[in-house]
């Protein structure tokens, strides 16, 4: 299918943009840093593996009590605000989390839920921002540059801490990952002024969450594309994360099989996301939702007995899926939502995607014990083809949004609702 013409300008030449990308950055390599930071920290003795796992549970715990705080907090005030106060938070709170450790484990398991709250606070800030200072026609080039970010320093921070752990102690990698924290708050550019109605606002946040809820709810292709995502999640990841570790072993007697699948996967999203900054699919949506469905093949893969090639082939086909899915996914939201309602929207997102992969992890394996692994295998493949394939039936999701025409100069869709006025404001 023809896709549209892509922008001749590149994002990476603004300023603004660069900045919100490193503060992004810095505050991925923090949050993928710390687990391998605090598994050194067992491995030296200064906790135990139980401590490891409270201190890893309650910033779980903090990342999705704040996520929806955060969504309500950075339309309620200045986006840059929230992403500087979360970023702060987590900035004090790790070298707090750094001197706990091996002390009292109350300190260590409340710094942890507080650096998951500035983690969580960050995401819908981050979301919002990207919309105020990036222009339209750019925003997918950024989603693109942001996941790319993301999965880059799903790599780099635990591999930058093991190279600065031969020489390091984990208490000082802990300080380092706050000066990360630090970069994050203080680095991206200041965004839009805080709305007028919204900072002096008294409504409870129940409201004004209840309020983004119901503007999810007014376009029928978020709907459907946000419960064929937690659907693919919350099967397709559990599969990965339980069952392939079990295949790997049993199947093909070597844990090779894990390492080079789970960095394939990464490959393969790193792809995906290049491909995505300049392709401009005319069903955006279709496309989209026809990419996620790619993740099935990495529970088929583990269901059928196949070569371990096609295992890696199939995580690479799920990664680049996923990103093929993200960032449309992404750009869509910050198209068609209204503004001052986008970082919760965008927290919506993030709490039921993401919220309740928790949920399927805990499930697959008294699942697999119930039912048998080739089963449990077989309904994951098929959720993870069916759900986007059905989402691609509802009204909107050919488009994610109403299709509009190509803006002169740019090839892009025009931006905003019906009217232009959602992005009338000079970036």
């Amino acid at each position: 299918m023809a896709g549209l013409p892509t922008p001749s300008r590149s994002v990476l030449r603004e300023a603004s943009f660069l900045r919100l990308w490193a503060g992004a950055t810095a505050s991925g390599l923090a949050t993928w840093a710390m687990p391998f930071i605090l598994g050194l920290a067992v491995l030296d003795g200064a906790i135990t593996p139980a401590v490891l796992g409270l201190v890893l549970a309650t910033r779980t715990a903090g990342f999705l009590v704040a996520v929806p705080v955060g969504g309500v907090l950075a339309d309620r005030y200045a986006r840059r605000a929230v992403v500087l106060w979360a970023g702060l938070a987590a900035a004090v709170a790790s070298p707090v989390l750094a001197a706990g450790l091996g002390g009292s484990v109350v300190v260590t398991a409340v710094a942890g839920a507080v650096v998951g709250a500035g983690q969580g606070a960050c995401r819908p800030a981050f979301q919002a921002l990207t919309a105020e200072v990036v222009e339209p026609e750019l925003r997918q080039q950024a989603n693109a540059a942001m996941t790319l970010a993301v999965r880059v320093t799903a790599l780099a921070g635990p591999g930058l801490a093991a190279v600065l752990g031969t020489v390091l102690n984990a208490r000082a990698l802990m300080l380092g990952t706050g000066l990360l924290w630090l970069c994050a708050a203080l680095v991206p550019p200041r965004g839009e002024p805080a709305p007028a109605a919204a900072t002096g606002s008294a409504a409870g946040f129940v409201r004004e969450f209840t309020e983004g809820v119901r503007e999810a709810r007014r376009h029928p292709w978020f709907l459907g594309g946000l419960a064929a995502l937690t659907a693919v999640v919350a099967t397709g990841y559990s599969a990965t994360g339980v069952v392939l570790p079990m295949v790997s072993r049993d199947r093909y007697g070597t844990e090779a099989v894990l390492a080079i699948a789970t960095t394939a996967y990464t490959a393969g999203a790193l792809l995906g996301a290049l491909v995505i900054a300049r392709w401009r699919p005319r069903s955006q949506g279709w496309a989209a939702l026809a990419a996620l469905a790619c993740y099935g093949f990495a529970p088929l893969s583990l269901w059928l007995p196949v070569p371990a090639a096609l295992v890696v082939a199939a995580y690479v086909a799920a990664g680049a899926g996923i990103e093929l899915f993200n960032v449309p996914w992404f750009t869509a939201t910050q198209r068609e939502v209204e503004p001052r309602l986008l970082a919760r929207v965008s927290s919506l997102d993030f709490m039921v995607s993401y919220g309740l992969a928790p949920v399927g992890l805990a499930l697959i394996a008294p699942a697999i014990d119930a039912f048998g692994s080739g089963p449990v295998l077989a309904f994951c493949t098929f959720a993870c083809f069916l759900a986007p394939a059905a989402a691609a039936l509802v009204p909107t999701a050919r488009h994610f949004g109403r299709p509009r025409p190509a803006r002169a100069g740019t090839g892009d869709r025009a931006p905003g609702r019906p009217g232009g006025e959602r992005d009338a404001r000079n970036h």
